[in-house]
């Protein structure tokens, strides 16, 4: 009974050694921020006369949505690595347009609005640690009340959040309109 019993776990181990493992991969995560015909790598979804007619600040978000999933990196202003202000400072200067490197100084730039007049390729200024701003959001989006930005988090890289999250809410400082 006790060989039966050996050799019974022997013959399961040496199956479950050989049986081929399953392999997932993960696919990468798209953002698509919806009515906006540009898909994250900044490439058009479709050609339609509506595209002949983009504003600045539609090609402002397109180039900073080419950036999304672009890994943090403190002072970082190309695809190796970017932080929140550079990721606004570039897609602001690939369309002709100098703002200043840092969030608390782009913070100077514009004029200030509020929330309920915020338009896409706004900013939107946060305090994330104290009473001093130290992170920029540039809106890509707003339907109502839903208000989506696009910036570079420590955590997770460039990414596109809403203004109705807890932690933004709570971090909200300032809106400025610097086009």
């Amino acid at each position: 009974m006790t060989k039966r019993f050996w050799l019974l776990c022997l013959s399961l181990l040496l199956v479950g050694c050989f049986a081929k493992k399953k392999t997932t991969y993960a696919k990468p995560r798209k953002v698509h921020v919806a009515g906006d015909g540009v898909d994250t790598a900044g490439h058009p979804e479709s050609s339609t006369s509506k595209d002949l007619n983009r504003t600045e600040a539609d090609l402002i978000v397109d180039s900073a949505l080419a950036y999304s999933g672009t890994r943090y990196r403190y002072g970082g202003t190309t695809k190796k690595g970017m932080d929140c202000s550079g990721l606004v400072y570039v897609a602001f200067q690939e369309n002709g347009e100098q703002l200043p490197r840092v969030s608390r100084d782009m913070a100077q730039e514009g004029r200030k609005i509020g929330l309920n007049k915020v338009e896409k390729g706004d900013l939107l200024f946060f305090a994330t640690q104290g009473s001093r701003i130290n992170h920029v959001g540039l809106v890509v989006s707003v339907r109502g009340k839903d208000i989506r930005f696009i910036h570079s988090t420590s955590s997770r890289g460039v990414i596109v959040s809403s203004i109705r999250e807890g932690y933004w809410s709570r971090a909200f400082v300032k809106a400025k309109k610097v086009l």
